[in-house]
Protein backbone atom coordinates (compact mmCIF):
# COMPACT_ATOMS: atom_id res chain seq x y z
CA UNK A 1 0.00 0.00 0.00
CA UNK A 2 1.36 3.42 -0.92
CA UNK A 3 1.96 5.96 1.87
CA UNK A 4 -0.66 8.39 0.49
CA UNK A 5 -3.32 5.64 0.41
CA UNK A 6 -2.42 4.65 3.99
CA UNK A 7 -2.82 8.22 5.28
CA UNK A 8 -6.15 8.56 3.47
CA UNK A 9 -7.49 5.35 5.00
CA UNK A 10 -6.37 6.31 8.51
CA UNK A 11 -7.83 9.80 8.18
CA UNK A 12 -11.17 8.44 6.97
CA UNK A 13 -11.35 5.97 9.84
CA UNK A 14 -10.58 8.68 12.40
CA UNK A 15 -13.41 10.79 11.06
CA UNK A 16 -15.89 8.00 11.76
CA UNK A 17 -14.75 6.96 15.23
CA UNK A 18 -17.39 7.54 17.95
CA UNK A 19 -16.74 10.43 20.29
CA UNK A 20 -16.23 8.04 23.21
CA UNK A 21 -13.55 6.15 21.31
CA UNK A 22 -11.72 9.36 20.53
CA UNK A 23 -11.96 10.37 24.20
CA UNK A 24 -10.32 7.11 25.23
CA UNK A 25 -7.18 8.11 23.34
CA UNK A 26 -6.53 10.73 26.04
CA UNK A 27 -8.10 8.93 29.01
CA UNK A 28 -11.36 7.41 30.12
CA UNK A 29 -14.60 9.35 30.08
CA UNK A 30 -15.36 10.44 33.64
CA UNK A 31 -18.88 10.18 35.05
CA UNK A 32 -20.47 12.88 37.21
CA UNK A 33 -23.87 12.58 38.85
CA UNK A 34 -26.06 15.52 39.81
CA UNK A 35 -29.26 15.27 41.84
CA UNK A 36 -31.46 18.35 42.22
CA UNK A 37 -34.37 18.68 44.61
CA UNK A 38 -36.43 20.41 41.92
CA UNK A 39 -38.59 19.46 38.97
CA UNK A 40 -36.75 19.24 35.65
CA UNK A 41 -38.82 22.03 34.06
CA UNK A 42 -38.47 24.44 36.98
CA UNK A 43 -36.70 27.63 35.79
CA UNK A 44 -34.43 27.46 38.83
CA UNK A 45 -33.36 23.91 37.92
CA UNK A 46 -32.72 24.94 34.32
CA UNK A 47 -30.62 27.91 35.47
CA UNK A 48 -28.54 25.77 37.85
CA UNK A 49 -27.86 23.04 35.31
CA UNK A 50 -26.83 25.60 32.70
CA UNK A 51 -24.44 27.31 35.11
CA UNK A 52 -22.85 23.99 36.12
CA UNK A 53 -22.39 22.94 32.50
CA UNK A 54 -20.75 26.26 31.67
CA UNK A 55 -18.47 25.92 34.69
CA UNK A 56 -17.43 22.43 33.62
CA UNK A 57 -16.86 23.52 30.03
CA UNK A 58 -14.69 26.44 31.17
CA UNK A 59 -12.50 23.91 32.98
CA UNK A 60 -12.13 21.70 29.91
CA UNK A 61 -14.78 19.08 30.70
CA UNK A 62 -16.80 18.54 27.53
CA UNK A 63 -19.89 16.31 27.64
CA UNK A 64 -19.59 13.45 25.17
CA UNK A 65 -15.83 13.85 24.98
CA UNK A 66 -14.22 13.45 28.39
CA UNK A 67 -17.15 13.60 30.82
CA UNK A 68 -20.65 12.20 31.08
CA UNK A 69 -23.04 14.04 33.41
CA UNK A 70 -26.00 12.11 34.76
CA UNK A 71 -28.69 14.63 35.77
CA UNK A 72 -31.57 13.59 38.02
CA UNK A 73 -34.48 15.74 39.18
CA UNK A 74 -36.18 14.44 42.31
CA UNK A 75 -38.48 17.30 43.29
CA UNK A 76 -39.37 17.37 46.99
CA UNK A 77 -41.00 13.95 47.32
CA UNK A 78 -38.93 11.77 49.71
CA UNK A 79 -39.67 8.60 47.74
CA UNK A 80 -38.48 10.24 44.53
CA UNK A 81 -35.34 11.52 46.25
CA UNK A 82 -34.52 8.08 47.68
CA UNK A 83 -35.15 6.38 44.34
CA UNK A 84 -32.89 8.79 42.49
CA UNK A 85 -30.19 8.53 45.16
CA UNK A 86 -30.17 4.73 44.82
CA UNK A 87 -30.00 5.01 41.04
CA UNK A 88 -27.11 7.48 41.02
CA UNK A 89 -25.10 5.59 43.62
CA UNK A 90 -25.68 2.40 41.63
CA UNK A 91 -24.02 4.04 38.62
CA UNK A 92 -20.84 4.46 40.71
CA UNK A 93 -19.95 7.91 39.32
CA UNK A 94 -16.61 9.55 40.05
CA UNK A 95 -18.37 12.33 41.98
CA UNK A 96 -21.94 13.38 42.80
CA UNK A 97 -23.23 16.96 43.07
CA UNK A 98 -26.07 17.19 45.59
CA UNK A 99 -28.48 20.12 45.46
CA UNK A 100 -30.66 20.70 48.55
CA UNK A 101 -30.54 19.61 52.15
CA UNK A 102 -33.18 16.92 51.60
CA UNK A 103 -31.02 15.36 48.87
CA UNK A 104 -27.97 15.38 51.15
CA UNK A 105 -29.92 13.75 53.98
CA UNK A 106 -30.74 10.86 51.66
CA UNK A 107 -27.38 10.71 49.91
CA UNK A 108 -25.00 10.83 52.87
CA UNK A 109 -25.93 7.41 54.34
CA UNK A 110 -26.06 5.86 50.86
CA UNK A 111 -22.31 6.10 50.23
CA UNK A 112 -19.16 6.80 52.19
CA UNK A 113 -16.83 6.25 49.24
CA UNK A 114 -18.19 8.28 46.31
CA UNK A 115 -17.04 11.92 46.59
CA UNK A 116 -19.95 14.34 47.13
CA UNK A 117 -19.98 18.07 46.40
CA UNK A 118 -23.07 19.73 47.86
CA UNK A 119 -24.44 22.91 46.33
CA UNK A 120 -26.78 25.24 48.20
CA UNK A 121 -26.98 23.30 51.45
CA UNK A 122 -27.56 25.07 54.76
CA UNK A 123 -26.09 24.35 58.22
CA UNK A 124 -23.95 21.38 57.05
CA UNK A 125 -22.03 21.01 60.33
CA UNK A 126 -25.03 20.73 62.66
CA UNK A 127 -26.69 18.37 60.22
CA UNK A 128 -23.64 16.13 60.36
CA UNK A 129 -22.62 16.35 56.71
CA UNK A 130 -19.14 17.67 57.49
CA UNK A 131 -17.03 18.02 60.63
CA UNK A 132 -16.02 21.65 60.07
CA UNK A 133 -15.83 24.18 57.26
CA UNK A 134 -12.08 24.39 56.86
CA UNK A 135 -11.46 20.62 56.92
CA UNK A 136 -14.71 18.81 56.09
CA UNK A 137 -13.18 15.33 56.30
CA UNK A 138 -14.66 12.19 54.80
CA UNK A 139 -16.09 12.14 51.29
CA UNK A 140 -18.14 15.37 51.43
CA UNK A 141 -17.54 19.07 50.85
CA UNK A 142 -19.34 21.85 49.04
CA UNK A 143 -20.98 25.25 48.93
CA UNK A 144 -23.39 26.71 51.47
CA UNK A 145 -26.42 28.83 50.63
CA UNK A 146 -28.14 30.67 53.50
CA UNK A 147 -26.55 31.47 56.86
CA UNK A 148 -28.28 32.71 60.00
CA UNK A 149 -27.42 36.40 59.50
CA UNK A 150 -29.65 36.51 56.41
CA UNK A 151 -32.78 36.62 58.57
CA UNK A 152 -31.87 40.06 59.88
CA UNK A 153 -30.99 41.31 56.40
CA UNK A 154 -34.36 40.24 55.01
CA UNK A 155 -36.19 41.99 57.85
CA UNK A 156 -34.15 45.18 57.38
CA UNK A 157 -34.95 45.24 53.66
CA UNK A 158 -38.66 44.79 54.34
CA UNK A 159 -38.45 47.66 56.84
CA UNK A 160 -36.73 49.86 54.25
CA UNK A 161 -39.66 49.57 51.83
CA UNK A 162 -42.49 49.27 54.39
CA UNK A 163 -42.14 52.00 57.03
CA UNK A 164 -45.19 50.68 58.91
CA UNK A 165 -43.80 47.17 59.19
CA UNK A 166 -44.78 45.61 62.50
CA UNK A 167 -44.90 41.86 61.93
CA UNK A 168 -42.84 39.47 59.80
CA UNK A 169 -43.51 35.77 59.25
CA UNK A 170 -40.62 33.47 58.32
CA UNK A 171 -42.30 30.66 56.36
CA UNK A 172 -40.71 27.22 55.88
CA UNK A 173 -41.32 23.51 56.11
CA UNK A 174 -39.72 22.29 59.38
CA UNK A 175 -39.40 18.77 57.98
CA UNK A 176 -37.05 19.89 55.20
CA UNK A 177 -35.26 22.88 56.81
CA UNK A 178 -35.48 22.54 60.62
CA UNK A 179 -32.47 24.81 61.10
CA UNK A 180 -34.54 27.91 60.35
CA UNK A 181 -35.97 27.68 63.86
CA UNK A 182 -32.36 27.91 65.09
CA UNK A 183 -31.64 30.80 62.73
CA UNK A 184 -34.67 32.68 64.06
CA UNK A 185 -33.67 32.12 67.68
CA UNK A 186 -30.21 33.48 66.86
CA UNK A 187 -31.78 36.58 65.33
CA UNK A 188 -34.07 37.16 68.33
CA UNK A 189 -31.09 36.91 70.67
CA UNK A 190 -29.55 39.99 69.04
CA UNK A 191 -30.29 43.53 70.25
CA UNK A 192 -33.17 44.80 68.13
CA UNK A 193 -33.29 48.33 66.80
CA UNK A 194 -36.86 48.15 65.56
CA UNK A 195 -40.08 47.05 67.16
CA UNK A 196 -40.94 44.28 64.71
CA UNK A 197 -42.52 41.02 65.77
CA UNK A 198 -40.94 38.08 63.98
CA UNK A 199 -42.32 34.56 64.12
CA UNK A 200 -41.76 31.20 62.43
CA UNK A 201 -44.62 29.88 60.35
CA UNK A 202 -44.40 26.14 59.76
CA UNK A 203 -46.08 24.88 56.58
CA UNK A 204 -46.23 21.39 55.13
CA UNK A 205 -48.98 21.64 52.50
CA UNK A 206 -50.26 24.24 50.02
CA UNK A 207 -53.34 24.60 52.23
CA UNK A 208 -51.10 25.56 55.18
CA UNK A 209 -49.48 28.21 52.98
CA UNK A 210 -52.81 29.77 51.98
CA UNK A 211 -54.11 29.87 55.55
CA UNK A 212 -50.92 31.47 56.86
CA UNK A 213 -50.87 34.20 54.22
CA UNK A 214 -54.59 34.89 54.65
CA UNK A 215 -53.92 35.43 58.36
CA UNK A 216 -51.06 37.81 57.57
CA UNK A 217 -53.31 39.74 55.21
CA UNK A 218 -55.75 40.46 58.04
CA UNK A 219 -53.05 42.10 60.12
CA UNK A 220 -51.85 45.52 58.85
CA UNK A 221 -48.11 46.04 58.68
CA UNK A 222 -47.36 42.36 57.99
CA UNK A 223 -44.85 40.90 55.56
CA UNK A 224 -43.59 37.45 54.60
CA UNK A 225 -40.14 35.91 54.26
CA UNK A 226 -40.33 32.86 52.00
CA UNK A 227 -37.32 30.93 53.27
CA UNK A 228 -34.72 29.01 51.26
CA UNK A 229 -36.53 25.70 51.24
CA UNK A 230 -37.15 23.38 48.29
CA UNK A 231 -40.74 22.96 49.48
CA UNK A 232 -41.25 26.73 49.50
CA UNK A 233 -39.69 26.99 46.06
CA UNK A 234 -41.97 24.23 44.76
CA UNK A 235 -45.16 25.93 46.06
CA UNK A 236 -44.17 29.46 45.10
CA UNK A 237 -47.16 29.70 42.76
CA UNK A 238 -49.47 29.23 45.75
CA UNK A 239 -47.48 31.74 47.80
CA UNK A 240 -47.51 34.42 45.12
CA UNK A 241 -51.20 33.99 44.34
CA UNK A 242 -52.17 34.28 47.99
CA UNK A 243 -49.78 37.18 48.61
CA UNK A 244 -51.33 39.05 45.70
CA UNK A 245 -54.85 38.33 46.91
CA UNK A 246 -54.17 39.43 50.50
CA UNK A 247 -51.70 42.20 49.61
CA UNK A 248 -48.76 40.80 51.58
CA UNK A 249 -45.23 41.92 50.67
CA UNK A 250 -42.92 38.93 50.10
CA UNK A 251 -39.14 38.67 50.13
CA UNK A 252 -37.20 35.49 49.40
CA UNK A 253 -33.66 34.49 48.50
CA UNK A 254 -34.71 33.34 45.03
CA UNK A 255 -34.72 35.69 42.05
CA UNK A 256 -37.39 33.51 40.39
CA UNK A 257 -39.89 34.67 43.02
CA UNK A 258 -39.48 38.28 41.87
CA UNK A 259 -39.70 37.35 38.20
CA UNK A 260 -43.03 35.69 38.96
CA UNK A 261 -44.40 38.57 41.05
CA UNK A 262 -43.01 38.85 44.60
CA UNK A 263 -41.82 42.20 45.91
CA UNK A 264 -38.13 41.46 46.42
CA UNK A 265 -35.45 38.84 46.56
CA UNK A 266 -32.14 39.02 48.31
CA UNK A 267 -29.76 36.12 48.45
CA UNK A 268 -26.76 34.38 46.98
CA UNK A 269 -26.48 34.12 43.21
CA UNK A 270 -27.47 30.49 42.62
CA UNK A 271 -25.83 30.35 39.19
CA UNK A 272 -22.57 31.52 40.73
CA UNK A 273 -22.72 28.73 43.33
CA UNK A 274 -23.20 26.11 40.63
CA UNK A 275 -20.37 27.49 38.53
CA UNK A 276 -18.14 27.36 41.60
CA UNK A 277 -19.25 23.82 42.41
CA UNK A 278 -17.89 22.79 39.01
CA UNK A 279 -14.43 23.88 40.22
CA UNK A 280 -14.61 21.37 43.09
CA UNK A 281 -15.82 18.62 40.77
CA UNK A 282 -12.83 19.39 38.57
CA UNK A 283 -10.42 19.14 41.51
CA UNK A 284 -11.95 15.86 42.71
CA UNK A 285 -11.74 14.38 39.21
CA UNK A 286 -8.07 15.35 39.18
CA UNK A 287 -7.44 13.45 42.39
CA UNK A 288 -7.98 15.81 45.35
CA UNK A 289 -9.87 14.24 48.30
CA UNK A 290 -13.13 16.14 48.92
CA UNK A 291 -12.47 16.15 52.67
CA UNK A 292 -9.41 18.34 52.06
CA UNK A 293 -11.40 21.01 50.19
CA UNK A 294 -12.88 23.65 52.53
CA UNK A 295 -16.63 24.16 52.44
CA UNK A 296 -17.35 27.64 51.14
CA UNK A 297 -19.90 30.33 51.84
CA UNK A 298 -21.53 32.37 49.06
CA UNK A 299 -19.53 35.31 47.72
CA UNK A 300 -21.98 36.92 45.30
CA UNK A 301 -25.37 38.29 46.40
CA UNK A 302 -28.21 39.90 44.46
CA UNK A 303 -31.00 42.28 45.39
CA UNK A 304 -33.86 42.21 42.87
CA UNK A 305 -36.97 44.38 43.15
CA UNK A 306 -40.28 44.17 41.31
CA UNK A 307 -41.44 47.76 40.84
CA UNK A 308 -44.84 46.75 39.47
CA UNK A 309 -45.57 44.71 42.58
CA UNK A 310 -44.43 47.56 44.83
CA UNK A 311 -46.88 49.92 43.14
CA UNK A 312 -49.69 47.36 43.43
CA UNK A 313 -48.99 47.15 47.19
CA UNK A 314 -49.02 50.94 47.49
CA UNK A 315 -45.32 51.12 48.34
CA UNK A 316 -43.27 54.05 47.13
CA UNK A 317 -39.65 52.95 46.85
CA UNK A 318 -37.04 55.66 47.23
CA UNK A 319 -34.53 56.36 44.50
CA UNK A 320 -31.69 55.59 46.91
CA UNK A 321 -33.17 52.15 47.63
CA UNK A 322 -33.62 51.35 43.95
CA UNK A 323 -30.00 52.31 43.32
CA UNK A 324 -28.99 49.53 45.74
CA UNK A 325 -30.78 46.93 43.62
CA UNK A 326 -28.84 44.79 41.19
CA UNK A 327 -31.97 44.50 39.06
CA UNK A 328 -35.31 46.32 38.97
CA UNK A 329 -38.14 44.51 37.22
CA UNK A 330 -40.78 46.87 35.81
Amino acid sequence: MQRREFITLVGGAAATWPLAARAQRTGRVRRVGMLLGLAEDDPEAINRVKAFRLGMRDLGWIEGRNVQIEFRFAGTNPESINRNVAELVGLAPDVIVANSTAVMLALQPATSTIPIVFAMVNDPINQGFISNLAHPGGNITGFLFIESNMVGKWINLLGDVGPNLSRVALMFNPDSVPYFDVYLRSFKALPQQASVEVEAVHVRTPADVELAIAKLGREPGSALIAASDVFILAVRGVILKAADQYRVPVISPYRQFVVEGSLMSYGPDTADIFRRSASYVDRVLKGEPPGNLPAQSPVKFELVVNLKTAKALGLSLSESFLLLADEVIE
